[in-house]
């Protein structure tokens, strides 16, 4: 093994999903990991374990490691021998268990490679998105994403999936249907589909590198008043250009006012949140992070916002991460108005680290503070208005994700009432201060 670990930027790092950035600059590991270790562990299980254990000591927010001694902790790690590569991964997991801290974890390749893909904001394969219909039992296609080889061959949604190079798909699970139809891009596939009205047909398919539509939107007429709705399902290496483009096409078109959907938001990347942030907001802060040494560094707005317009934003406890950093900071400047539950509670940020075989790492490098020097961590921010959906209203609008953004979805109801009112989502006043000082102090970063 002869490639180094590569250490994602503090500022491309993953929140509650565990997404990672797609760009990547290589690090060492320190000084501990010295010749004599590193040819000793050559090519052993031992060595990927190694390494991530010098990361974790180089960079976890605690310096106390949760009051665990963490030197003891190597040497019973590499005193112990391992048959396969599958053995020292269990052993990692069960060293960063004693952490105490969800968010520091180990993945395997095929985890890695799952969550690198999930927030490059791309995919390979043909651009569907599917689910077993619960009536009819079938394979059946939602959506073929925009610019897809799937959308370009004709494929619509509710057409359903009959097989897949030959292999029938009855009694096959989503994902079981999903691996088959994923592959590398340049390769081929053919689908054998049924659509009403028709005999059952084939369409021959080459996969592709697709881009995810992270970000949907749609203009409304709410009485006489025209909104644009934007809804974001994750802060992915893509989510920031597609706000862009959604809030400029809203805007040419005159709206009065914004809606910005972030529930079940699990978060993603930090830049894309103070990028889009910086989309809404001229002036102010926009988060406040900081290290295990007390170091901190706090990222503001530079006079490049959109838009001017009101603004309300719908979260619920589901909304994480990178979404309480963009609602911390509209919130926080009086940008906004934030309707709906209680968001999540994750004040954390994570580094991402590839490791020589393949695996990855996960380390909490830092805790962040919204634009008042709030800490959210485990409590979460408080909407402006509280509005919680009942049982009934959340399966109805889960079982049709068409009535989100509609009058038959009550927070979204709420939102155009705040809007209306002078009292809230008005720009702030350029005289008027944005945030309260932060403290200067060191802050104990014990989790």
């Amino acid at each position: 093994m002869n490639r180094s670990a590569k250490r994602y930027s503090p500022l491309q790092v993953a929140f509650l999903s565990g997404a990672i950035a797609s760009t990547a600059t290589l690090s060492a590991l320190g000084p501990v990991w010295c010749r004599s270790v590193r040819a000793a562990l050559q090519d052993s299980p031992k060595a990927t374990l190694d390494q991530v254990w010098q990361l974790v000591n180089r960079e976890y927010v605690d310096g106390s490691f949760n009051k665990q001694d963490w030197l003891a902790v190597r040497q019973t790690l590499l005193s112990k021998d391992y048959t396969s590569r599958e053995e020292a991964y269990t052993a990692i997991r069960q060293a960063l268990e004693k952490l105490g801290d969800p968010y520091t974890r180990f993945m395997d390749p095929k985890q890695f490679e799952a969550l690198t893909n999930q927030t490059s904001g791309e995919v390979t394969g043909i651009g569907i998105r599917m689910e077993l219909n619960e009536q009819t039992k079938k394979l059946t296609i939602i959506e073929a994403i925009e610019n897809s080889p799937a959308l370009k061959a004709g494929i619509k949604a509710g057409d359903w999936i009959e097989a897949i190079d030959g292999k029938p798909t009855s009694q096959m699970k989503v994902e079981d249907a999903s691996k088959l139809i994923r592959g590398k891009a340049g390769t081929k596939l053919n689908l054998r589909l049924g659509r009403n009205g028709q005999s059952a047909f084939d369409v021959n398919l080459t996969r592709a590198s697709i881009e995810v539509p992270t970000v949907r939107y749609s203009l409304k007429q709410e009485g006489d008043r025209r909104i644009g709705y934007i809804r974001l399902r994750e802060f992915s290496a893509h989510a920031a250009t597609q706000m862009r483009r959604a809030i400029s096409d809203l805007n040419a078109k005159q709206v009065d006012g914004f809606v910005l959907d972030l529930r079940s938001n699990p978060g993603g990347l930090l830049q894309s949140s103070i990028e889009i942030a910086r989309m809404w907001m001229d002036n102010g802060a926009i988060v406040k992070t900081v290290d295990r040494k007390g170091g901190s560094e706090e990222t503001k707005a530079n006079r490049t916002a959109l838009t001017k317009r009101p603004l309300a934003i719908l979260v619920d406890n589901n909304s994480a991460s990178a979404s309480e950093i963009l609602t911390g900071a509209l919130k926080d400047n009086n940008r906004a108005v934030v309707v709906g539950g209680q968001t999540f509670g994750k004040a954390l940020v994570q580094s991402v680290h590839e490791l020589p075989d393949g695996s990855g790492v996960a380390i909490t490098i830092a805790h962040y503070y919204t634009p008042k020097g709030t800490d959210i961590n485990h409590k979460g921010i408080a909407p402006d208005i509280k509005l919680e959906l009942t049982q009934a209203q959340q399966r109805q609008l889960a079982a049709n994700q068409n009535l989100l953004g509609t009058q038959n979805d009550p927070q979204y109801a709420r939102a155009l009432a705040a809007l209306s009112s002078n009292n809230f989502a008005q720009p702030p006043q350029q005289n008027r201060p944005l945030q309260q000082p932060m403290s200067n102090s060191s802050v104990d970063l014990k989790f």
